[in-house]
């Protein structure tokens, strides 16, 4: 099989069609397009999500999973409240990695305002590199889950596309990039503290948004045709307001990637009935914002009527 997530057809019929809602507390089986399963427990819901980081070394492992996971809970509409984090390691992982780890953990769970619960810790020969696995745990009021995009709601982007591409491209890749001028490569190793979307979170929260879909594998394409898929509705991209930064563009063009498809953890896809009050909300808090598009009744596509895919395997797995 080729590397990366199965693609949505062989995940419906292989995996998620076999999981039947049975238990009164759960808000339905998992689907297509949602990175989070809701518990009803009585006076608030419980939100969780789960992520591997396979993709980045050690130094990087950390923080990637706090905020790739706390990122689902809150494009969920919750607040991340605690990890519980598997930490695989290779024979040849040494003390001072797994304390290097243990440390970098802490710190981002303490930047995302949440703890480490627990988890669990192993030296295995099955993987030859870092691997975690982490669960996020979080909670939202029961008014606040999100109703699902909506025909006419304006589709509000944060960020930029291919950012955490960028910043593994430059950290893990650079030899690849010798080509590109090197303040590319210093710039991309500064989007590290651009990782977490929780401040947009609460900010689109307050604004009235309808749903939000963090920016992951697939990249914004792959984000915005799930969006859609989250309630059967469908989306009106403007391919020319997508942000994509200049070192991304450099990057792609070198090793032939298409940013758009790119991994952009970061970066989140927001639908909202007033576009423009949450872009100057946003803005005035200092996270960088575009409006791209327009939910519709029809599929996916471009302004021009070409059709946006479903998502494949992320572009970074292309120079692997």
């Amino acid at each position: 099989m080729r590397l990366g997530k199965l693609d949505n057809d062989t995940l419906d019929r292989l995996i998620l069609q076999k999981f039947p809602k049975t238990r009164p507390e759960s808000f339905g089986p998992p689907r297509i397009g949602m990175d989070c399963a809701t518990l009803d427990f009585g006076s608030d819901l419980i939100v969780t999500s789960c992520d591997p980081i396979t993709s980045a070394d050690a130094a990087r492992v950390g923080a990637l999973s706090v905020h790739v996971n706390c990122n689902d809970a809150a494009a969920g509409g919750a607040e991340p409240v605690g990890l519980l984090v598997t930490l695989l390691l290779p024979p040849d992982a040494t003390e001072d990695t797994v304390g290097m780890i243990a440390d970098e953990l802490a710190a981002a769970a303490v930047h995302a305002g949440v703890d480490i619960l627990g988890g669990h810790t192993e030296v295995t020969d099955a993987v030859t590199r870092v691997v975690t696995c982490t669960t996020v745990l979080a909670r939202a009021p029961k008014a606040g889950v999100l109703p699902g995009a909506k025909p006419n709601d304006a589709i509000v982007m944060t960020k930029w596309a291919g950012l955490e591409g960028t910043l593994l491209l430059a950290t893990d890749h650079a030899e690849r990039l010798k080509a590109v001028d090197p303040a590319h490569l210093c710039r991309a190793k500064e989007l590290y503290a651009h990782l977490s979307v929780v401040p947009e979170s609460r900010i689109a929260l307050q604004y009235g948004a309808h749903a939000m879909h963090d920016v992951t594998e697939g990249g914004v394409l792959g984000a915005v045709f799930e969006l859609a898929a989250q309630t059967g509705v469908g989306a009106i991209i403007d391919r020319e307001a997508i942000p994509v930064l200049p070192e991304t563009e450099a990057f792609c063009a070198a090793l032939g990637l298409d940013p758009l498809r790119l991994i952009a953890s970061g970066a989140m896809l927001i639908a909202c009935p007033d576009g423009d009050a949450l872009l100057g909300a946003l803005h005035g808090a200092g996270i960088p914002a575009a409006r791209i598009g327009t939910v519709s009744d029809g599929g996916a596509r471009f302004s021009d009527g070409t059709p946006i895919d479903p998502p494949g395997a992320d572009e970074l797995y292309r120079i692997f």
